[in-house]
């Protein structure tokens, strides 16, 4: 594994393909996606040959993000506690499983809509559990100087597979069958195997704070109930693909029925997507100097809603290409928005579970976007259906437009401020919970804006794994004041001294300053004492 902690001379865009378990896994995932795209392409296809419902249409794309909205959060917290080499190797044979099923059921001429849908979800099951674990690999493989970098060139693989598998499965669609698609794409998941074999990530060492998967799972919960700056981006997401997903159901449709297209004109389409994605992410550093991460997503979803209008005028086949080349720029530019806000206010200690929920909110609100347009398509047919969610989409985009996005300029590295606390015997980790009481003298002119100042403490505390917060003040001593907060463990409560921000640090000095003497607050630990731990001797301890 390299050290994290060097910097590279000759850093560049492309420099972390110079390291060689990263440009092998990069080849290999670029080959993979470009056969999952070749997949989906046969599969949106086939399903408009064995069924004319816009409703059966709609399902494929519902079946494969459903399993993401279902299983991002158990996906993130697997990432963090499972050796993540052999986790990706079993969820690449699972995949593989599914075309490999797909190729024998298209060869024998037996697939139905009710095969395919079924075994689209159970790829979105795969898709779901791989996502998160992919994404937190990147600092393993690369230095702290380049990880930017290669988080871009990710991207760029990402969109590359994009611009060359849906044309490429088309193709092979229109000339082969479906049959021909499907093989080709069990044949990536082997290289993509055989890279996973080959990496030899080191093993991690155990430790007693370790996080167990409930544990992680309610931690995780936690982080996001509390985090406002989350919600905002939450929000922004779903309102923004519940509409923009029209246009991604109904385009099989589109293509076929409304353009007259083949299978192979399809491909094209998608491809054109692909390609524009490419040519937004080149874009997107100078449009970053004129706009805020706001104007971006407006923009996007202004150049998302003309493009399903003008489809619903049935222009030419070269036309709908140059589209879909637009729609791939307004795309990426959503896409990388939001996904880069996600990133920004999320600490590194929760960032493979924040960004779970951020892909559980983003392909939830796909699946009923997709379905939900494909029902609104059997009644009142494909053009209307566009055109509603066109106006739709520039409606919500300038209303919540008004919902600021976070800057996501805070110092989420962790502070590491807290002082351990002082044991008069060892404490078992999974004692709990815990109760920790901060003592403060406050005049009495202070209280309201020591009260408002703490405020921003307790969602600070609620982030980090506080489930209870509270503040009190003595009935008999004036000035004496009271901060409460459970944990449900001792071991948890030992996490939380490890995931204390520089922000949060901010956030509790600012507090703090309305504490009078010359002593700092004084700080107790309670543990839960029942007949187990009182017949063991252990009770509270304070500091």
């Amino acid at each position: 594994m390299p050290d994290n902690t060097t910097t590279t001379k000759n850093s560049g865009s492309f420099a972390p393909l110079a390291i060689p378990v990263f440009a092998v896994l990069w080849a290999a995932t670029v080959l993979g996606n470009i056969g999952s795209f070749m997949r989906d392409v046969a599969s949106a296809w086939m399903v408009t040959e064995l069924s004319s419902s816009p409703t059966a249409v709609a399902l494929i794309q519902t079946a494969a993000t459903l399993p993401v909205f279902l299983l991002a959060i158990p996906a993130g917290v697997l990432s963090d506690i499972l050796d993540r080499r052999r986790f990706l190797i079993g969820v690449q044979v699972l995949l593989g499983a599914v075309s490999g099923t797909l190729l024998v059921l298209a060869q024998t001429n037996t697939l139905t809509v009710e095969y395919l849908v079924a075994l689209t979800f159970v790829g979105g099951i795969g898709a779901a559990l791989m996502g998160p674990t992919w994404q937190s690999i990147v600092p393993e493989l690369v230095p702290r100087s380049e990880l930017k970098s290669a988080v871009a060139l990710n991207s760029l693989g990402i969109n590359i597979a994009r611009a060359i598998g849906p044309a490429a499965g088309g193709l092979l669609l229109a000339s082969f069958g479906a049959a021909a698609a499907y093989g080709l794409d069990v044949l990536s998941y082997v290289f993509v195997i055989a890279a996973l074999i080959w990496w030899k990530r080191p093993k991690a060492e155990a430790s007693a704070l370790n996080e167990q998967f409930f544990g992680a799972f309610r931690a995780g919960v936690r982080y996001a109930r509390a985090s406002r700056e989350l919600h905002v981006v939450l929000l922004r997401a779903a309102v923004f693909f519940l509409f923009a997903s029209s246009v991604w159901a109904l385009l099989p449709l589109v293509a076929r029925r409304m353009l007259g297209g083949t299978a192979g004109f399809y491909g094209v389409m998608l491809g054109a997507v692909g390609a524009g994605a490419i040519l937004g992410a080149v874009l997107l550093p100078k449009l970053r100097k004129r706009l805020d991460t706001d104007g971006l997503v407006l923009l996007a979803s202004v150049v998302t809603a003309l493009v399903m209008g003008m489809l619903t005028l049935a222009p030419p086949q070269w036309a709908a290409v140059a589209l879909m080349l637009v729609l791939g720029l307004g795309w990426i530019v959503a896409l990388t928005t939001l996904n880069g806000v996600a990133q920004a206010v999320l600490p590194n200690w929760v960032r493979g579970r924040g960004l779970a929920i951020y892909l559980m909110v983003f392909n939830g609100a796909m699946a009923l976007g997709s379905l939900g347009w494909g029902l609104i398509a059997g009644q009142l047919g494909l053009p209307v259906t566009l055109l509603i969610g066109a106006l739709g989409l520039v409606l919500v985009s300038l209303v919540f437009h008004r919902v600021k996005l976070p800057a996501g300029e805070a110092d989420l590295q962790p502070s590491n401020h807290w002082p351990e606390p002082l044991l008069a015997e060892p404490v078992a980790h999974d004692r709990g919970p815990v109760m920790i009481q901060i003592e403060y003298r406050i005049a009495h002119e202070d209280l309201t804006a020591f009260f408002q100042a703490m405020q921003q403490v307790a969602q600070e505390r609620r982030r980090d794994g506080a489930y209870a917060w509270g503040v009190a003040e003595h009935t008999g001593e004036q000035g004496r004041v009271i901060e409460w907060f459970l944990v449900e463990s001792w071991a948890e409560h030992l996490r939380q001294h490890g995931r204390v921000s520089k922000a949060d640090a901010d956030l509790q000095a600012a507090a703090l300053r309305y504490h009078q003497g010359p002593d700092k607050p004084v700080v107790h630990h309670f543990l839960a004492l029942d007949a187990r731990s009182a017949q063991q001797g252990s009770g509270s301890t304070a500091h």
